[in-house]
């Protein structure tokens, strides 16, 4: 069973076994982490929506809608890490 944190809590170290140190954030960086990754998972949706396909498979109807995910999620990740560094 994997046991799951909040992305935004101060115990997100507990499952994560590449980053062993995190600086506690502020309220509204733990905010700003969210909305972020609220508008990663909104776009996300989209190449889903373009391609017909279910949001919950991992496989797109194109590779450019595929190429698409992969970028926002590094898009997303990248903005994270900005806030977390």
């Amino acid at each position: 069973m994997t046991e799951h944190v909040s992305s935004s809590g101060d115990d997100r170290t507990a499952n994560n076994a590449v980053r062993h140190q995190y600086r506690v954030l502020s309220d509204e960086e733990k905010a700003a982490m969210e909305r972020i990754k609220d508008m990663g998972a909104a776009f996300i949706s989209e190449p889903h929506a373009l391609g017909g396909t279910d949001p919950d498979c991992e496989r797109f109807a194109s590779r450019n809608l595929s190429l698409a995910n992969t970028h926002m999620e590094d898009a997303v990740m990248r903005a994270v890490r900005h806030l977390t560094a």
